[in-house]
């Protein structure tokens, strides 16, 4: 099922704004013990055509000609055929007078909108994904990932960024799926088993095989994708990207988490993710594991070799999108988070440059973990996407 629309329209924008707010208090407390957590572990190192109608159950043989009978005249001197079906031929139409206009072709079908929205099957049940189909019919994609938090009514990419503006002249398609709070866009190993989830995620399947199968007949190529995602998103990205080559041909992680097994990282992790949604990383994989490894970019990191990739960082200092006065504790929180980014981004660097692995680093100074700046990012990666896809 599609619902159709304009892009992103205004009151979803206020939709989100006043959600933000009711949920702003209850976020205070927790906030303080994921900021607690990540501040420590900064201070650790490193359809089809039928065949012929012979062949058909119950139809044999060849085909007849229908019998033709002899012709007789009426008394009114008209010619008629008589036959032995005793069938009239069908009347003949009479051409149009001369001078009638012609018959007006049929209108063309309306155009296909811009922006789309479907719920499409998993094994998960329905998935919302919002879709910019691409300036001019084009088969690229560009999966954009939402972060921890991600919302189940919207994609933040769509409220939170310029990002369907910013694509919106290039022959490429924006995919953007909606939700996946706290999942890591991977395969679960069971329901979280302390938020009483009723089913197991298992979003890396999604993306990779139920999804592309979805939009294929709409002409979404299945092989000409590239992938990005902030915060959990980044990391998933180059998960997906290095486990799925012959489908993604560009990852970009922005303020990723990119050596997810350091100390202290896993723990971090957990906090986090009781606050968004209480949703129990054990459930996710065991510590550890060779799922939980999987997960991991700076294990998987020889994975990536050849692959085209976008890897961006701050320092956490503030800069032009924080503005403290209006959330000074919101603001700490994203400098704390983003500094422990960029101490795994760099870790993966280091790890990257031992394997003689290269990537485009975008790694400012000044920037937080928040959406202007991630919005940056995505505008410095545009031109690098664009080129990998030839779009």
């Amino acid at each position: 099922m599609a619902v159709t629309g304009a892009s992103c329209p205004d009151s979803v924008r206020k939709t989100v704004s006043a959600q933000r707010t009711s949920a702003a208090g209850r976020a205070h407390n927790w906030r303080r013990r994921v900021l607690a957590a990540a501040l420590a572990v900064t201070a650790l190192p490193g359809v089809a055509v039928l065949p012929g109608m012979s062949g058909l159950p119950g139809i044999a043989g060849t085909a007849q000609a229908a019998p033709v009978g002899s012709l007789r005249q009426s008394p009114d001197g008209t010619v008629e055929p008589v036959g032995e079906t005793g069938a009239t031929p069908a009347p003949v139409a009479e051409p149009a007078p001369p001078g009638a206009p012609a018959a007006e072709p049929a209108p063309e079908p309306p155009p296909r909108p811009r922006f789309e929205e479907f719920m499409v099957p998993s094994s998960m049940g329905p998935v919302k994904v919002q879709v910019q189909w691409a300036k001019n019919g084009g088969d690229a994609a560009l999966y954009l990932l939402d972060g921890l938090r991600a919302r189940d009514d919207f994609n933040a990419w769509t409220f939170e960024t310029n990002a369907l503006q910013l694509f919106a002249d290039d022959n490429i398609n924006l995919v953007m799926p909606v939700g996946g709070r706290s999942s890591f866009y991977t395969d679960w190993r069971a329901p979280s088993s302390t938020n009483g989830q009723k089913f197991t995620y298992k979003w890396e399947t999604f993306l990779t095989e139920e999804l592309p199968a979805f939009l294929e007949p709409m002409g979404v190529s299945r092989t000409k994708n590239a992938i990005a995602g902030l915060s959990m998103g980044g990391s998933a990205a180059l998960a997906l990207a290095a486990y799925h080559r012959d489908m993604f041909k560009h990852a970009s992680s922005f303020s990723g988490y990119l050596n997810i097994s350091a100390p202290g990282m896993r723990e971090a992790i957990r906090l986090a993710m009781l606050d968004a949604g209480r949703f129990n990383v054990d459930s996710m994989a065991l510590p550890w594991s060779p799922q939980w490894l999987r997960m991991d970019p700076f294990v998987f990191a020889p994975q990536l070799r050849g692959l085209p990739m976008y890897i961006s960082a701050s320092w956490g200092v503030l800069g032009a999108h924080d503005d403290p006065e209006n959330g000074a504790f919101n603001t700490l929180n994203a400098v704390a988070l983003e500094a422990l980014s960029m101490l795994n981004t760099v870790s993966f660097m280091s790890r990257m440059n031992e394997l003689g692995i290269g990537a485009h680093y975008s790694l400012p100074t000044k920037g937080t973990h928040s959406w202007g700046y991630w919005q940056d990012q995505l505008t410095g990666a545009r031109p690098d996407i664009l080129a990998a896809l030839g779009a």
